[in-house]
């Protein structure tokens, strides 16, 4: 890791931010918010910037706009007649009806979202430990939460963002969505931490997801000839319906499409690749194993390409830089590791490395 890089849980916030961006299939706006990402000394103080950023620009072309339900006293009549507020508020006596309609406002539940965390952002974010910096940072939120006056304020819950749908050219608000949902993720009180504080000890809960996701992205993105499958149900070789039996769920399966090969992969966002055993050496995870073992022989029966498949254990380096293999049953079995606190290209490289046959997958 470079001297002096800003880091979560060891990995640079550039890192961080160029998976973000993989795991919400952002990929174009690499570039864009390079120096963002360099510059910025927290996850917070990152993703707080490039929301004012968004935001504001969003302000300047005009805010999205939909179609709401509101509710009004108002002179003749507009959408339905609400009869029973009109009779109890008196309102035909003054000329006037109590009615419901479809608005198109900018007060829509996105809009609504953005200013609640804008808000939550100002309030509390990480900021890092330049104070000047930090209340810049402050400052600009809490101006545009002025600016989003007109906007209801409420409440910020989690999977509201994520339930929203933009259209094809609402890019900008998929980008401010998906960090209005990572703030919020993070923001979610822990036995670790008090309620209401950004960057509690959540933040491996948070990458374990953003890895996965990450490396599903990236693979599709750019292992050419594979096909790629995220979160494959794997069927138990069973006679019947037996209810009680735990889902099977890989990560990922991917099948060459030229060969038919298929490796099934499972990532591990942890830094124990390999555990203390009692006599003060380390051994790989023997649960993992078990697991990444059961995944291949459960699925014997589909074809003979399973019968051959490869299973791969995927961990962010930590204390152990692992590329190891070893043949079970028929099937070749690889654990390997990828450094995430290296530049960015090497980890592409080790990446797309680490899942192909071994050969360029580097030593122990």
């Amino acid at each position: 890791m470079e001297t002096g890089a800003t880091t979560l849980s060891g990995i640079p916030i550039r890192n961080v931010w160029h998976m973000l961006l993989y795991a919400w299939g952002e990929t174009a706006a690499v570039e864009r918010w390079r120096r963002e990402a360099e510059a910025a000394p927290s996850l917070d103080a990152l993703l707080a910037s490039v929301l004012a950023r968004l935001v504001e620009q969003r302000l300047r072309a005009g805010l999205g706009r939909g179609y709401e339900v509101e509710a009004a006293s108002i002179r003749g009549i507009r959408g339905r007649v609400d009869f029973e507020q009109s009779l109890k508020t008196l309102e035909f006596e003054r000329g006037k009806a109590y009615c419901r309609f479809h608005a198109f406002t900018a007060d829509i539940p996105r809009n609504r979202t953005i200013r609640a965390v804008l808000d939550r952002l100002a309030q509390a974010g990480a900021f890092g430990p330049s104070s000047g910096r930090a209340a810049a940072l402050r400052q600009r939120l809490r101006r545009l939460v002025r600016d989003l006056d007109g906007i209801t304020p409420v409440p910020p819950r989690q999977g509201v963002a994520a339930r929203e749908t933009t259209g094809r050219n609402d890019g900008d608000y998929r980008l401010m969505l998906a960090i209005c949902e990572l703030v919020l993720r993070r923001q979610m009180p822990t036995e670790a931490g008090g309620a209401g504080s950004l960057g509690l000890d959540r933040d491996t809960l948070t990458l374990h997801a953003v890895f996965e996701r990450f490396v599903a992205t990236f693979l599709r993105a750019r292992l050419s000839g594979w096909h790629v499958q995220p979160q494959k149900v794997l069927a138990w070789p069973t006679s019947g319906t037996l209810p009680l039996l735990p889902t099977m769920q890989a990560d990922l399966v991917l099948q060459e499409a030229s060969t038919g090969r298929i490796v099934v992969l499972d990532t591990k966002f942890t830094a124990a690749s390999l555990v203390a055993n009692r006599f003060g050496g380390h051994r790989l995870d023997s649960s993992h194993l078990y697991q990444i073992y059961a995944y291949l022989r459960s699925q014997e029966e589909v074809s003979a390409a399973h019968r051959r498949a490869t299973g791969i254990l995927l961990y962010p380096a930590a204390a152990w830089h692992l590329s190891e293999r070893m043949e079970v049953q028929g099937h070749l079995i690889r654990v390997e590791t990828v450094d995430l606190a290296r530049p960015w290209p090497e980890v592409e490289n080790r990446l797309l490395a680490a899942v192909r046959d071994g050969e360029e997958g580097g030593g122990t």
